[in-house]
């Protein structure tokens, strides 16, 4: 795998410098297709994060689909993102540190950081990798921890899909603090997250987007290559799709929404015997994919309508179990489905709480 530069720029991402800062390696890398990927990963040749493949400017229909997620989603996105700032600045006494784990968590933290702000607190947003079976960027979380107390760091992501990155992230924050992570979600239907807007797998925007909704950056690499000792995790940043970017927009829109929402008495978000419930009745729907299809590898299971749809997007999807394939909240993943000819199964009392899960062909 080339390298073709390997220089770290102070210029990465799309969005406001006050809304994020970045702390990534800027590389150019050699894309891998997918069916090339999709072999090397479950033969176990090369991890996941040690290659990346190219992405596509979404289509004018896809990106028409993306507009009525937003008519209601940016409202719902923008009020539960109220909540939880909300809920953050009560439960964090000293400084807030919003850790958005990118690429996902970054668009929701960006609007915490504003909301958090406006309430008078002080607060700092960044954007950091983590990659499953490997851990959170260390040489960026030290970068952190230097200015920062680890006290008031909270971890930041979209929604949760099985729940292995909450996992990860308890492992690898062992090395920063006794205690375990807080870490918040919008969506937390497999009930893994210490702080949660709701338990639905609800059609959250952005989603269903990827890097043009996400600062224009490509999802985190962690290949020798590209990364060094003392380096921060690499990514690439996709400009041929600059004029596909909607990053600053999608998170004004959304702000406007949280903005009228913080003045509102917020109520509380999320308890144990709520998460329980979730956690329970997910592990059950994974284990029922996984039984029906003679899974041996959980990675191929990509639960949830954000993982359900960014599996199609860039794996090699063997099939999706649906909720229903006229939910209007469906919509965009139906589209996928059948402009990629994926066979589909409703099934929706099997996949509850999901609303929709991929399974990845077998290729290895």
């Amino acid at each position: 795998m080339d390298t073709l530069n390997q220089e770290v720029t102070t210029t990465l991402g799309s969005y406001l410098p006050d809304d994020v800062t970045f702390l990534l390696k800027r590389v150019e890398m050699q894309t891998t297709d997918v069916a090339t990927k999709e072999e090397a990963i479950q033969s176990g040749r090369l991890h996941y994060s040690e290659m990346i493949s190219t992405e596509k400017a979404p289509t004018s229909e896809y990106m028409q689909l993306f507009a009525k997620a937003m008519e209601t989603g940016a409202e719902r996105m923008g009020v539960e993102s109220a909540r939880l700032a909300h809920a953050i600045a009560a439960s964090v006494e000293g400084p807030v540190t919003l850790v958005s784990l990118v690429r996902a968590g970054v668009p929701l933290g960006v609007v915490l950081k504003r909301a958090i702000k406006s309430l008078g607190r002080d607060v700092e947003h960044y954007g950091v990798s983590i990659i499953r079976d490997k851990g959170i960027d260390d040489e960026a979380m030290r970068e952190i921890l230097s200015t920062r107390p680890v006290e008031g760091v909270v971890f930041v992501d979209g929604w949760t899909g099985k729940g292995a990155i909450t996992g990860q992230l308890e492992a690898s924050f062992k090395a920063y603090s006794d205690k375990a992570p807080e870490f918040v979600v919008l969506a937390d239907p497999c009930g893994r997250a210490s702080l949660a807007a709701s338990g639905d797998d609800w059609l959250i925007p952005s989603g269903i987007l990827g890097c043009t909704v996400s600062g224009l950056i490509s999802r985190s690499i962690l290949n020798k290559d590209v990364v060094g000792p003392g380096d921060y995790h690499a990514c690439v940043q996709w400009d041929h799709l600059a004029d596909h970017d909607i990053s600053r927009s999608f998170v004004d829109e959304v702000w406007s929404h949280t903005r009228q929402a913080l003045a509102t008495e917020i109520p509380s978000v999320w308890n144990e015997e709520t998460r329980r419930h979730h956690r329970d009745a997910a592990d059950a729907a994974v284990a029922w994919v996984v039984k029906e299809n003679g899974v041996t590898n959980i990675n191929r299971v990509k639960p949830g309508i954000a993982e359900a749809t960014r599996a199609i997007l860039r794996r090699m999807p063997e099939k999706v179990y649906v909720s229903s394939p006229t939910d209007p909240e469906l919509a965009a993943l139906m589209h996928l489905i059948e402009d990629r000819g994926v066979p589909y199964v409703v099934a929706p009392e099997k996949i509850a709480p999901y609303r929709a899960v991929t399974l990845i062909q077998k290729v290895s």
